[in-house]
């Protein structure tokens, strides 16, 4: 049976990272002269999408258990929120302010996942209780746009690390040079944590079982309410880290921020190869379904003509056609 789920996980990151190359090959050949072929288009892309690989990492720990979070795009609204009111209003320090976004992700995950694992209450109806409360705890504490000024934090913001190749000449004759922000660097590393737990460690092997075959686990020995509480907990936690890395984009705290951002974590560990029914995914894919799901903003933006909403619905289209395809292969499992 591990054979098995190997093989079909394989395959799906497989066809994943085909579309992805694909894709961005085929923007490269339309839109040469518009420079999306440029290393720094490629680099855009982890900039702007920082924030949600932290969180489809997050995700997807999550749906290898068999569950969902939905409450995670309103859990990065009340981190960016709590951030932009808390050093431009109560004049609290920036990285105190970052250490307790944190202990927030922990707390919120800690009762969602007590409910998921130990209530034994449907993920749905938890998560989408913590979206609701998330979201009314953010306009407790502000309703107004908070912009931030924090010289620690724009400085933060600000900071470029530069790549020695793949620079270019712009059309002004200026040469520049290719650079990521500070959050990609911070989304790598949780991407790169994230898949040598999942890979090397008990917990990770945990989540794998319990998504697999509840059952079994419970006859193997393990304790599948704490691993499922301990899945939320990690999910909130690379959820606020990913508000972090949001807020340093955006700068600035709002009511409405990240809405939907929760199916776009979903549609992205989706089309990494994650299944919805649990035990078979991992985070590279899910890296590359954001990859997918920034391109495809990308291409739509870089054509000009297009409206935004296109995005959208060719997102939609793709997570419809592998859920399809996971469907398929859990059919094929079945008969074998």
């Amino acid at each position: 049976m591990k054979n098995k789920k190997l093989n079909s996980n394989t395959l799906l990151l497989i066809i994943t990272i085909v579309l992805f190359v694909l894709m961005y090959a085929a923007g490269c050949i339309v839109y040469s002269s518009k420079g999306f072929g440029h290393l720094q288009t490629f680099l855009n892309l982890l900039i702007n999408n920082a924030g949600l690989l932290c969180v489809a990492c997050g995700m997807t720990c999550v749906m290898l258990t068999g569950g969902i979070d939905i409450s995670v795009g309103s859990l990065i609204a009340l981190d960016c929120m709590f951030l932009a009111v808390g050093m431009e209003q109560w004049g609290m320090s920036g990285p105190v302010l970052c250490v307790l976004v944190l202990v927030i992700g922990i707390l919120f995950g800690t009762v969602q996942g007590f409910c998921v694992g130990y209530l034994k209450i449907q993920p749905f109806i938890v998560t989408m209780a913590g979206m609701f409360f998330g979201r009314g705890m953010t306009a407790v504490i502000s309703t107004d746009q908070v912009s931030i000024s924090n010289e620690w934090f724009v400085k933060l913001a600000n900071m470029k690390l530069q790549i020695p190749f793949g620079g270019y000449t712009n059309p002004k004759g200026i040469y520049q040079v290719p650079f990521v922000r500070l959050t990609v660097v911070v989304a790598l590393l949780v991407l790169a944590v994230i898949f040598l737990m999942l890979r090397y460690t008990k917990f990770g092997r945990s989540l794998y079982a319990v998504g697999g075959n509840e059952q079994s686990a419970v006859m193997m020995g393990l304790n599948v309410p704490m691993t499922k509480l301990k899945a939320y907990v990690l999910s909130s936690f690379l959820c606020s880290i990913g508000g972090i890395c949001f807020c340093l984009n955006t700068m600035s705290g709002n009511v409405q921020q990240a809405t939907g951002l929760e199916m776009d974590a979903i549609a992205s560990s989706v089309i990494g190869g994650t299944l919805l029914t649990g035990g078979v995914g991992n985070v590279i894919g899910s890296f590359f379904g954001v990859l997918i799901n920034g391109t495809i903003s990308t291409l739509v933006k870089t054509n000009g003509k297009l409206l935004s909403s296109w995005s959208s619905i060719a997102v939609a289209a793709l997570l419809c056609f592998f859920i399809v395809l996971q469907s398929v292969f859990a059919k094929i499992k079945e008969k074998k």
